[in-house]
């Protein structure tokens, strides 16, 4: 009930809006942590994470080239995404988002996520309608998500279109991000200058060498964004937070 208040807000309420976005985001979230991704990967012959994260969360995409699905995830660098080479040959999209679906099952059942039928079809008459209604232009994730037929487990079925609205406010926040000059290596730069992107983790994760991290820097504090040190100003500060709210 708190939550469909929260929806009903939503259209006039800039924080309902970020309140409904925290608890979305939260609940697909968990995907790219549980052991379970991993296992069914495994599964398919993929043990390396790099090429299974690609591979599992590009899959509505279609058997689509390594460039395709680095456009669509847009913080990524090249070196990174071009890991997911040769999936498509290990096995089908389809197989790896039947794969995703399983991860996503086993890993509710082992906590004990438990909701009564009564409580899927509250939250589905919340959810079906922006899912059924969403304008997908220039939303690549979502639209490919939106395509994907809906497993027969109502559970996995109410995560999979939460999935949906996760990649649509994504696809939105790339139009942001792309609209305010702000490159792929710079927003990973920003986000961990201002403390909400551990650096060791997007520096892992995400690739970008030393010389690219550089020169993001430099773009950084040419705006106003960073200091010299790499430390975020209050100007980079309030423009992280702008884009946020633009996202939002």
């Amino acid at each position: 009930m708190h939550l469909a208040n929260t929806f009903a807000r939503a259209d006039t309420d800039l924080n309902a809006v970020r309140e409904v976005s925290l608890t979305v985001n939260a609940t697909h979230l968990f995907v790219y942590f549980i052991p379970e991704a991993p296992e069914e990967a495994a599964k398919l012959g993929v043990t390396e994470y790099a090429p299974a994260y690609f591979a599992l969360r590009s899959a509505p995409m279609g058997a689509v080239p390594w460039q395709v699905t680095l456009a669509a995830f847009y913080n990524f660098s090249p070196r990174s995404v071009r890991a997911m080479a040769g999936v498509w040959d290990t096995a089908s999209p389809q197989e790896w988002q039947a794969a995703r679906f399983a991860a996503v099952d086993r890993a509710m059942r082992r906590v004990g996520v438990s909701l009564t039928a009564d409580q899927i079809a509250e939250a589905r008459s919340l959810i079906d309608p922006v899912v059924a209604s969403a304008d997908h232009a220039g939303k690549t994730m979502a639209a490919a998500n939106a395509s994907v037929p809906l497993p027969d487990d109502p559970l996995v079925a109410l995560w999979q279109h939460i999935t949906v609205l996760r990649e649509w406010r994504g696809d939105a926040h790339i139009t942001v991000l792309a609209a305010g000059g702000l490159g792929p290596c710079d927003c990973n730069v920003l986000q961990t200058a201002t403390g909400h992107f551990p650096e060791a983790i997007a520096r892992a994760t995400r690739l970008w060498d030393d010389e690219e991290v550089a020169a993001a820097t430099t773009r950084l504090v040419a705006r106003g964004w960073l200091d010299a040190d790499g430390t975020a100003t209050d100007a980079g500060i309030a423009a992280r937070e702008q884009i946020e709210v633009e996202t939002d």
